[in-house]
């Protein structure tokens, strides 16, 4: 039987608090506390290390009813935002990698994404459907800076007319504020700004890597007066830690100019239970028991229901008045707009260089 390290250390801007080997090696390291290390000893550092991925394709799919979207891209593996709960954790396990430290500091990127996008919209047997930007890992964490692969493959989806969603924690998104002030205009693009809490000790504790509260409802303000289609999602809604904060943070981006907002209830799946868990302990001691209870309240008396149409808000008592919070904060802020809609009818093939056709366009 696999086991789970009980000992942690707390990594300088880090979200999980162990490395546990991923679930599908063969050997198992296990970290412990030999005594050596003062209780006083400063946070380590870790750095990021950043790891060229040669994808094939970079359009991917999916048929789950709950998700809301079919086709996806995602520029990265793993993200640097640390976010304690982020539920992309455990696919490092398929890299030979943890989902725990190693999630947040050995990155994947794809630098192809702009051209591979291109060969696929090209494709004659293309159908144009919108394209969801960031359904795993953030597309504007801190790397994008560098690399610039998201803004490579707006570039693409602006010239071919493609509609997009985008979801993020990061003002960086504002850096492509061009595109997507020109998408906005012609309805092919929407954008969602992820807020867990207003508390800035709160934030930085869950996400040590994201931008704080303030800068991401400043990218709110600057989306919506650019005239980009902008929701908030209070996500994940966490039961005793952040859930009392909903209404304020609706209300927040409503009045900075969003016009849609959803929440999604904190899921556990395989080992984000376990480093979760490390996390309360380490950093919230005081409140985890309460947390993990009301948790298992909403999920059938464990950590985790992976059912669909369960998994995305839980059920049970506490469930339902937090589904019933958020509807009524939603209708009486406005926030009702649901995005969806956009324009296909613009999906074109743009002439390559050399081109002869329009010789014949009188």
């Amino acid at each position: 039987m696999r086991q789970v390290s009980t000992f942690t250390q707390q990594v300088r801007g880090r979200g999980a608090r162990s490395n546990a080997t991923g679930r599908y090696e063969a050997q198992v390291r296990e970290a412990f506390d030999d005594g050596w290390t003062p209780e006083d000893a400063e946070p380590s550092q870790l750095k990021t290390t950043l790891h060229m991925e040669k994808a094939r394709k970079i359009i991917t799919t999916n048929d789950s009813p709950d998700v809301g979207f079919s086709r996806s891209i995602n520029p990265y593996r793993g993200c640097e935002h640390g976010c304690i709960y982020c539920y992309a954790r455990p696919a490092h396990a398929y890299m030979g990698l943890s989902p725990g430290l190693d999630f947040e500091s050995e990155l994947f990127f794809k630098p192809d994404a702009a051209a591979l996008l291109e060969k696929e919209l090209s494709s004659p047997r293309y159908r144009p459907e919108f394209i969801h930007i960031g359904g795993n890992t953030d597309p504007y964490q801190p790397v994008e800076r560098t690399t610039r692969i998201t803004r490579g493959v707006l570039e693409v989806l602006e010239r071919f007319g493609h509609p997009c969603s985008i979801i993020t924690k990061s003002a960086l998104i504002l850096r492509d504020l061009d595109i997507l002030t020109a998408m906005g205009r012609r309805n092919l693009c929407r954008v969602a700004i992820s807020i867990t809490s207003l508390d800035r000790k709160l934030a930085r504790s869950m996400e040590p890597r994201a931008a704080t509260p303030e800068r991401r409802i400043g990218a709110i303000k600057a989306l919506a007066d650019a005239g980009v289609p902008v929701s908030v999602m209070f996500a994940p809604a966490i039961p005793g830690l952040n859930d009392h904060e909903m209404e304020a943070v609706l209300e927040r981006a409503a009045e900075a100019g969003a016009s849609g907002a959803g929440y999604v209830a904190l899921r556990l799946p395989l080992e984000i239970k376990d480093l979760f868990r490390e996390w309360l302990v380490t950093d919230h001691p005081d409140r985890a028991g309460k947390v993990m209870s009301l948790v298992r309240q909403m999920r059938g008396g464990v950590d985790y229901d992976p059912q669909w149409g369960k998994r995305m808000k839980g059920e049970g008592p506490i469930a339902d008045l937090m589904s019933q919070r958020f509807q009524a904060a939603k209708k009486r802020l406005g926030l009702t707009a649901k995005f969806s809609g956009l324009d296909v009818s613009q999906f074109r093939v743009p002439p390559k260089a050399g081109d002869q056709r329009d010789l014949f366009d009188f």
